[in-house]
Parts: C-alpha cells; sequence; structure tokens
C-alpha cells in the first residue's frame, strides 16, 4: 500500500503526497461580484506553503445563480479568471497542485453568508430584498427553512451543463490542474440524485439512472473541455443519513458510472441534502470511502474529522482511502503537512526555505 507521503499520479498530474485541502467555503466576496480577492491568495497560498500535496478552492459558482451565497467566489466571466491565475501561480510556486470545485447550489443557493454580511446573520435563504434570488432545483421541494425553488425545464437543464464546461474552461485558462465536480452536501448535483429532492417524472426522475442523467451529462462536458491529461474529481455524499435517501451502493453505482463518462478520481463525503442525525465521530466517513473504493474499483479520498498525521497515514496505509481530504485540520494549521512529515519520521524535500530554521531534525530511529 503507499504511503501518506508517497506521490500520486493522475493523468497528466502528479500530486506530492496524499494529504489533500478540502474545500471550505469562504463567504468572502464582499463586493458580491465573485472576484477572488486577497483572501483567497493567503488561505490557499497559506497551504500551499505548509506542503499540502493538492489544494482545492471553495465551492465556485458555474453560474450568479448557482452560488451558495452572494459572497461567494465564481468562475462564470473572465474578470474572475483573471483574479484565479494570481492564485494558482503562487500555489505553484509552492510546489502544490490546485484544482477548483465547480459548484451549483440549487435550491439552497441564496443562503446567509455566514459571516461578514454586515454582522448579520439569519438561517435559511435570503430574501430578494436582502440581495437574494429565486432559486432552482429538480423539483419544486424546498430545502427546509428555504423557498421554494423552480423546478428546472429542458433549457435550464441544458444552460446548467453549458455553466460547468464554461467554467471548467476558465478554469483551466487559469492554470488549475484538477477540475471538481460538486456534487454532495445537498447541492444541485446531488439534489437530482436524491430521491428525498427530486420527484420528477421526465427523464432526470425516478430510477437512478434517471436521477444521475444531470451529473453523467455535467462529467461528459466537462471532460469534452478537460482533454485527456486533466483530472477529473466529483464529490459525492455517500449517503444522505434519511431512510429512502441516497446510500452507498448507489453512490457506488453512479461514481462507477461517472468514471465511464471521464471521472477519475472521487471525493466522499456524507449528508447536506436534509435534516439529518448524523453520529459524528473521528473518521466517521471513512467507512463510505472504503466502501465505494471497492464496490465501484475507483480510486478515492476520504474526509470527515481527520486531525492528527498518525490518523492520517493510517487511513491510506491500510487501503481504505487513497488520499484524505483535510478542511477544518487544516484552517487550524496550514502547515499541518510539514509537522506531520516531522511526527512521522519522514524526510521531505519541500520545506520553504524562508522557514527552514523551524526545521527540527528528525530523530534517529532504533537500529
Amino acid at each position: 500500500m503507499p504511503t501518506l507521503f508517497d506521490p500520486l499520479t493522475l493523468r497528466g498530474v502528479t500530486v506530492r503526497n496524499r494529504i489533500w485541502v478540502s474545500p471550505m467555503c469562504q463567504y468572502s466576496i464582499h463586493k458580491k461580484d465573485g472576484v477572488p480577492v486577497d483572501w483567497q491568495l493567503v488561505h490557499l497560498g497559506a497551504m500551499a506553503a505548509g506542503g499540502a500535496g493538492l489544494i482545492l478552492t471553495e465551492a465556485t459558482g458555474v453560474s450568479p445563480e448557482g452560488r451558495i451565497t452572494n459572497q461567494d467566489a465564481g468562475i462564470w466571466n473572465d474578470e474572475q479568471r483573471d483574479a484565479w491565475a494570481r492564485v494558482v501561480d503562487f500555489v505553484h510556486s509552492q510546489g502544490s497542485v490546485v484544482g477548483m470545485q465547480l459548484g451549483h447550489a440549487g435550491r439552497k443557493a441564496s443562503s446567509w453568508p455566514m459571516w461578514g454580511f454586515d454582522d448579520r446573520f439569519a438561517e435559511g435563504d435570503m430574501a430578494t430584498a436582502d440581495g437574494g434570488w429565486q432559486t432552482v432545483g429538480p423539483s419544486t421541494i424546498p430545502f427546509p427553512g428555504y423557498r421554494e425553488p423552480l423546478a428546472l425545464d429542458q433549457a435550464g437543464l441544458d444552460k446548467v451543463v453549458t455553466d460547468f464546461a464554461a467554467g471548467a474552461r476558465r478554469a483551466l485558462e487559469a492554470g488549475f490542474d484538477v477540475l471538481e465536480v460538486h456534487a454532495a452536501h445537498g447541492y444541485l448535483m446531488h439534489q437530482f440524485l436524491s430521491p428525498l429532492s427530486n420527484e420528477r417524472t421526465d427523464e432526470y426522475g425516478g430510477s437512478l439512472e434517471n436521477r444521475a442523467r444531470l451529473l453523467l451529462r455535467v462529467v461528459t462536458a466537462v471532460r469534452d473541455v478537460a482533454g485527456a491529461d486533466t483530472p477529473i474529481f466529483v464529490r459525492f455524499s455517500a449517503t444522505d443519513w434519511v431512510p429512502g435517501g441516497l446510500d452507498e451502493e448507489q453512490i457506488a453505482t453512479v461514481a462507477a458510472w461517472a468514471k465511464e463518462a471521464g471521472a477519475d478520481f472521487f471525493d466522499i463525503s456524507t449528508g447536506g441534502n436534509g435534516k439529518a442525525t448524523i453520529p459524528v465521530a473521528p473518521g466517521y466517513q471513512v467507512p463510505f470511502a472504503d466502501f465505494v473504493k471497492k464496490q465501484a474499483g475507483v480510486s478515492v479520498n476520504a474526509v470527515g474529522l481527520i486531525t492528527t498525521p498518525e490518523q492520517a497515514a493510517e487511513i491510506v496505509e491500510s487501503g481504505r482511502a487513497d488520499a484524505v481530504m483535510m478542511g477544518r485540520e487544516m484552517a487550524r494549521d496550514p502547515h499541518f503537512v510539514l509537522r506531520a512529515a516531522h511526527e512521522l519520521g519522514v524526510d521531505i524535500d519541500y520545506w520553504p526555505g524562508q522557514y527552514l530554521r523551524a526545521r527540527r531534525p528528525l530523530l534517529a530511529k532504533a537500529a
């Protein structure tokens, strides 16, 4: 089995280790124009300097109406593309691979930012008078506490596919190495996949094959843009944690279909599409990654309260996942990878020169 510090090659991209950074919502575009700012440069750049192998952006809206909040970053115009290029260039200068998570929030769009909006926060969605907008979804079923979405018609479905492809093209023009399609956490692709939010009676509803149709169209369109060398990830919620909702068996099936459509790697999380009781504990989502990996015969990463070097190493070395993605722990310690190398006794050659005086010598191992 590989170790935590072994490189991983996906198509034309080699990632220097298996410790990666999860997408983390930032809600920091105070001009509400989707153009990334200095915060994105510092936030992502710090983790690149800290040794991360792959760094994914926050969920980045492929259209204005696809944003989770009006303070989300976007990739629907060239101004956003050019601002992202500055971030990409710095991350690359530190030796990390960088990916963009392409997102559409569907019925969970027009949410209130959890911080940074006039010191106000409200549960549920933002009223039009406050800067919100009409949302869309597979059906008119609202997310609990949110307004009723409009059910997407054929023209709307086609626009979603086109928007993902255009976002992918701009991300590649900005220099991103990896593209991730967000199909988790109750956002639009997940909404179509889950019978809890999809009551359509046309070719996009009913059977699992029909509920997966929009996602597979998006993956195919993104692959057409990406060409042969760019890896495509899909982030899934492997369970809704609700009886009658999505489960890991269905997601393993969809992952195999998505692989056939051009996806390379699967980022396995859970939940987000409705109110649920989730048994949170260290590594609580790792078994879902393990199941999808083995059932579908695909490569996956694990997420979910992974907080120590030893825990991360065990997940990879046991073969339950090919990599780990960390969010909160990376936010607490952007230099987690440098610390992990020391604590696990691994000699790495990508300490920033500016930090070499802080590097502690590895302890000699007993013969």
